[in-house]
């Protein structure tokens, strides 16, 4: 019987995810062709916005940014995960 995955299997590909964008500012674009997945059952990008670890703005000039919440700095710093000094995109909610 194949194995059914819960929320918690995806978190070390979320936290990579949450790096990622963390290092530097990504457009959407960037995000969504650096992360998808024609696999339905690892849907990272999907259940690290559902979770509100990233959102998406559109900044004038730069036009869609993703970028890292409060919660997803949060859930970086729980799992032990080393931040840049200034991360790149963070907003506060």
């Amino acid at each position: 019987m194949p194995h059914e995955l819960d929320s918690h299997d995806l978190d070390p590909l979320i936290l990579d995810l949450l790096e990622w964008i963390a290092r530097e500012p990504r457009s959407h674009a960037d995000v969504l062709d650096a992360w998808r997945t024609s696999c339905p059952r690892l849907t990272v990008w999907e259940d690290c916005i559902d979770r509100g670890f990233a959102t998406r703005m559109h900044i004038a000039g730069h036009g869609s940014v993703v970028q890292m919440t409060a919660a997803g700095l949060s859930f970086l710093q729980r799992h032990g995960r080393v931040m840049p000094k200034t991360p790149a995109s963070i907003t506060r909610n």
